[in-house]
C-alpha cells in the first residue's frame, strides 16, 4: 500500500492511493497514519479494504496539499556518514559504529512544502535519504528480526545547515532542526512492497541539475543493522522515523567549492518506488 496524509498543515486526513494513482480517503477507517495504526494487524485490515469503494478525494479546487506521510512522530532519528563515499566527500572517516543524531520533530513538513533558509544561514544543504518508519515496538532485538518491526519506507530530505552543524559547537542537531528541514513523503510505502531496502536507487536534483545519484546498496550499515543497533540504546515505537544517511553529492562536497541553497532554488528528489518530492526554497 501507499499511504498518504493530505490537507492543510496540522489538519491532515489519512488516505491511500488506488491502482490508478487516485487519492482515496481513509477517514472512516482510521483517524491518522500514526502510532498504533501502523501495526501489522491494522495495516492488514487496511490492505483488505476494497479500495475502489473508498471516497475519491475531489480535485475540483486543485490537488490537495500532501502532508508528511506519518503523523505524531515521537522520534526523528538520523544516521550520519552511512555511505563511505559521502564520508569521504565530507572529509571524515567511516565510523566504526553508526553515528546517531536527532532532528527536532518540529522540522517535519510535507514533501512539497517550501523549505525555509534560516535567517543567518550561509550553508544550507540537501541530503536525499531512505526513511524507515517503525510499526512495532523494538527493544534489544536481533538483526535478523529487525525488518519485522518496520511499517514501511519513505523519501526524506535531511536538509542541513552546515555552519550550524559543524562550526557552532555542540551536537549536529543545531544544523538539522530548523523549521521545514524534514520533508517526509509523499507516501508511506508498506514494507511488503519493498522486498529489499538495500536495492533502491535514489537521486536529488537542484535547479534541474543532478547532484546526487546513488543506491541504498552502498550503505555502510544496512537498515536491519541500524534498527537492531538503535534498539540496544533506546526503545523504538510505532511512528518513529529513522533517516538512514545520504549518498555523495551534497553541496558541502562539491569541488572546487561548496554549493549551497539560496532562496528561489528548487530541489527534486526521489527513491525507486517511494515517490518524489519537490521543494522550493524561500527566505525565513
Amino acid at each position: 500500500m501507499k499511504l498518504i496524509r493530505y490537507g492543510d498543515s496540522g489538519h491532515e486526513k489519512p488516505g491511500m492511493l488506488d491502482a490508478d494513482g487516485n487519492l482515496r480517503d481513509l477517514s472512516n477507517h482510521i483517524d491518522d497514519i500514526a502510532g498504533a495504526a501502523l501495526s501489522d494487524e491494522n495495516l492488514k485490515t487496511l490492505a483488505a479494504l476494497d479500495v475502489d469503494t473508498l471516497p475519491l478525494v475531489s480535485k475540483a479546487n486543485g490537488a490537495p496539499r500532501i502532508g508528511p506521510c506519518v503523523g505524531n512522530v515521537g522520534k526523528f532519528i538520523c544516521i550520519g556518514l552511512n555511505y563511505s563515499d559521502h564520508a569521504a566527500e565530507s572529509g571524515m572517516d567511516v565510523p566504526p559504529e553508526p553515528v546517531i543524531f536527532f532532528k527536532a520533530t518540529s522540522a517535519i513538513c510535507g514533501p512539497n512544502d517550501d523549505v525555509e533558509i534560516p535567517r543567518t544561514s550561509t550553508a544550507t544543504d540537501w541530503e536525499v535519504e531512505l526513511g524507515v518508519v517503525i510499526g512495532k515496538h523494538a527493544k534489544y532485538i536481533k538483526e535478523e528480526d529487525a525488518l519485522e518491526h518496520v511499517a514501511g519506507y519513505c523519501v526524506i530530505n535531511d536538509i542541513s545547515e552546515r555552519d550550524f552543524q559543524i562550526k557552532r559547537s555542540g551536537q549536529w542537531v543545531k544544523g538539522k532542526s530548523a523549521d521545514t528541514f524534514g520533508p517526509i513523503g509523499p507516501w508511506l510505502v508498506t514494507r511488503d512492497e519493498v522486498p529489499d531496502p538495500q536495492a533502491l536507487n535514489m537521486y536529488l536534483d537542484v535547479n534541474g541539475k543532478r547532484m546526487q545519484d546513488g543506491s541504498t546498496a552502498t550503505m555502510v550499515y544496512g537498515v536491519a543493522h541500524v534498527i537492531a543497533y538503535l534498539s540496544q540504546f533506546m526503545s523504538l515505537h510505532p511512528g518513529d522515523i529513522i533517516s538512514t544517511g545520504t549518498p555523495p553529492g551534497v553541496g558541502m562536497g562539491q569541488k572546487p567549492d561548496p554549493i549551497y541553497l539560496k532562496a528561489g532554488d528548487t530541489m527534486t528528489l526521489g527513491i525507486d518506488g517511494l515517490g518524489t518530492q519537490t521543494q522550493k526554497t524561500v527566505a525565513a
